[in-house]
């Protein structure tokens, strides 16, 4: 048995803790603020194996300086002459390409389909009723030339045993019967699920606390101690905490964490918007992408979540709501008849995605700190990453084999 602290409280933070506590270790989780405001409350829910393609891949800078002149795109990098910024584009420039994103794809698979099993499985425990449904996603596209594209990735996914079909309008109908259609098909990720990321997160925080788990909210680190490459002790809320292992699983925040203890982590947030509504008459059944617009439809606890955009740069909490109306504009060019009313600005939630240059995570322990454990750069894959990185920080804590080749994910690849 070991102390532990994990530095972060979103589904990262919470779900190594989680495994970390049933193999027995003393666990403190400390998080900056409330948890609520992270990527684990208001993301889309979405349950993503047939997400194996990195954010870096071909055709993404051409499409991403197209989107810059557009203040609707979904996908912005805001300009600086940050260091950070270049490096970590520069690095993004040099992966991609075809051979990172086939090299990333078993990696990326393996990790999804442990979480896709581990959902399932603590969807089978009292207490984790979060609305988990084995439905598959619908990615619907307008233009043949993104269907040439998705029909690609069905080829690549059934290549790698992901259960992925193209669909007509006639055949997406029967899985949508409520909504008006203006597509020219779409790609059912049968592989997939969803949940609601809210009530996940509060039966985690529930389940760990009721169990001995120490978890400290409004608890930044803002200093460390180490001694001849150990970490001994890290400084929050005016209190020293000491363990004998330490977890890095601040999201966004991590690289600043990091910087404090000797450590670099190319890491840029970026920044999504989404937004609550009804679900009238539950006309909202499969959640669905939205292929050309870059937008998430995800039904959640009798109410849609939509989401969408990627700003990538400094963090900062002004709400772009022109961002916002290219999410609410994009809709009725698929589904004519959702009713979807542009939010006040009151009513937008808005989170820091982690995103590394090459888009894969970083799961393992540092080569700097040898009691140090990286478990950040999830993307936008968070939570549908998080129990698959809990399990994996718990097992190479307790010195026991990953079942999965992590050398995709080392913290020390750049």
């Amino acid at each position: 048995m070991a102390d532990i602290v994990i530095i972060g409280g979103g589904i990262v933070g919470l779900c190594s803790a989680y495994y970390l506590h049933k193999d027995g270790h003393r666990v403190t989780v400390l998080d900056k603020g409330d948890i609520t405001g992270n990527c684990s409350y208001g993301n889309a829910g979405m349950i993503v194996p047939s997400h194996f393609v990195p954010l870096a891949s071909p055709g993404m800078i051409n499409r991403g300086i197209r989107w810059m002149f557009d203040s609707k795109s979904p996908f912005y990098v805001r300009p600086s002459f940050s260091r950070e910024l270049i490096g970590w584009g520069l690095q993004f420039m040099r992966h991609a390409n075809v051979k990172h994103v086939k090299r990333s794809a078993a990696p990326l698979r393996d990790l999804s389909l442990l979480s896709h099993r581990l959902y399932t499985e603590l969807a089978a425990q009292p207490g984790f009723d979060m609305g988990l449904r084995h439905r598959g996603i619908l990615a619907f596209f307008k233009t043949e030339k993104t269907g040439e594209e998705e029909s690609h990735l069905v080829e690549d996914a059934r290549a790698l045993g992901l259960d992925m079909a193209v669909l007509n309008p006639a055949e997406c109908k029967a899985l949508q019967p409520g909504l008006e259609l203006d597509v020219l098909g779409a790609v059912h990720y049968r592989c997939d699920s969803h949940l609601t990321p809210m009530t996940l997160m509060d039966a985690l925080q529930k389940h760990l606390t009721e169990n001995g788990v120490t978890i400290l909210k409004h608890h930044e680190v803002d200093g460390v101690e180490m001694e001849k490459g150990v970490l001994k002790s890290v400084l929050a809320g005016g209190r020293k905490f000491t363990a004998d292992r330490f977890v890095l699983a601040a999201g966004s925040w991590s690289p600043e964490v990091a910087k404090t203890m000797g450590i670099g982590v190319s890491l840029m947030p970026g920044k999504g918007y989404s937004f609550l509504q009804q679900n009238p008459n539950g006309i909202v059944e499969v959640p669905a992408l939205l292929c050309e617009a870059r937008v998430a439809i995800t039904p959640m606890d009798g109410r849609i979540r939509f989401g969408g955009t990627m700003e990538l740069g400094r963090m900062n909490d002004k709400i772009n709501m022109k961002r916002v109306e290219g999410i609410v504009s994009s809709i009725p060019a698929y589904f004519p008849n959702l009713n979807v009313k542009m939010p006040a600005a009151a009513d937008v939630w808005h989170g820091f995605r982690p995103s590394s240059p090459d888009g894969l995570p970083y799961i393992g322990f540092s080569r700097k700190l040898k009691n140090l454990v990286l478990a950040t750069g999830h993307g936008m894959m968070g939570l549908s990453l998080g129990p698959a990185t809990g399990l994996i920080v718990s097992r190479l804590i307790s010195e026991q084999p990953a079942d999965i080749d992590l050398s995709a994910f080392s913290p020390d690849r750049f």
